[in-house]
């Protein structure tokens, strides 16, 4: 599954000339429900990524949860992720500065955008200077996410900043056992991030999005995603005739 989603995501990048790097989590540690699906565990999932390197020649992306696991990912991804509810935990941050992969921190759905500051500051203290940050929206209570298009050139002026499409249509727990989604929003949000001006867009895909075990409501299949490359980019090349 893994090759197959990136080896489609390859393609679309390679017809639009875009840059990609493939994200698969090893571990999803912070589902909702304890029945839920989490994921094949640090070994196996290194196997995958691998296999996507070596088949695609994609750089990859993973998340890490504990200090522990950020040296070993190290070995075989190109970037490590620090998950928003974790964004604040000093350890880790470190842990994956000084692992010396370029390093992800997707901002808390609890913070205000300028106090990623710190969590910048912490990766790197290490030496580290390879960092970015992700919006991903923020809590508004009642399964809702909002997405405060303010914080995008806040955020900016610290780090290179990415606009998470997918994860921001997010309803967490809104489907009492799992997290509900409004995936028809996604061309909306993502063509103001690109207007307001990003660095670059996280979206989640998946071949058959309703069978997908892990966010299931606000996945895009691969022609999703590709009428999305188009748009943003289209709106990306007319801010750079502006400033220009």
């Amino acid at each position: 599954m893994a090759v197959d989603t990136a080896g489609l995501v390859a393609e679309i990048a390679r017809r639009h000339g875009i840059a990609v790097v493939f994200k698969s989590s090893f571990d999803k540690a912070n589902r909702s429900s304890l029945s839920s699906f989490r994921g094949p565990g640090l070994d196996a999932g290194l196997v995958a990524l691998e296999a996507v390197k070596r088949t695609t020649g994609l750089p990859v992306l993973t998340d890490v949860h504990e200090p522990g696991q950020a040296a070993p990912a190290a070995e075989v991804v190109d970037v490590l992720q620090v998950p928003a509810f974790l964004c604040r935990q000093t350890d880790l941050l470190l842990a994956c500065g000084r692992s010396g992969a370029a390093v992800n921190v997707k901002k808390g759905q609890f913070l205000a955008p300028e106090d990623m500051a710190h969590a910048i500051d912490k990766v790197r203290s290490t030496g580290n200077v390879r960092v970015t940050v992700t919006e991903r929206g923020t809590s508004f209570g009642y399964h809702n996410l909002v997405v405060d298009m303010r914080s995008l050139p806040v955020l900016r002026r610290m780090a290179p900043v990415v606009f998470d499409v997918t994860h921001s249509l997010q309803l967490p727990g809104g489907l009492g056992h799992a997290t509900g989604g409004a995936r028809e929003f996604h061309p909306f949000l993502a063509r103001a991030a690109a207007a307001v001006g990003v660095d670059g867009f996280f979206v989640e895909v998946h071949p058959d999005p309703p069978r997908a075990l892990s966010d299931a409501t606000t996945q895009l299949n691969p022609a999703e995603l590709e009428r999305l490359v188009i748009e943003v980019s289209a709106i990306a090349g007319a801010l750079r005739g502006l400033d220009a």
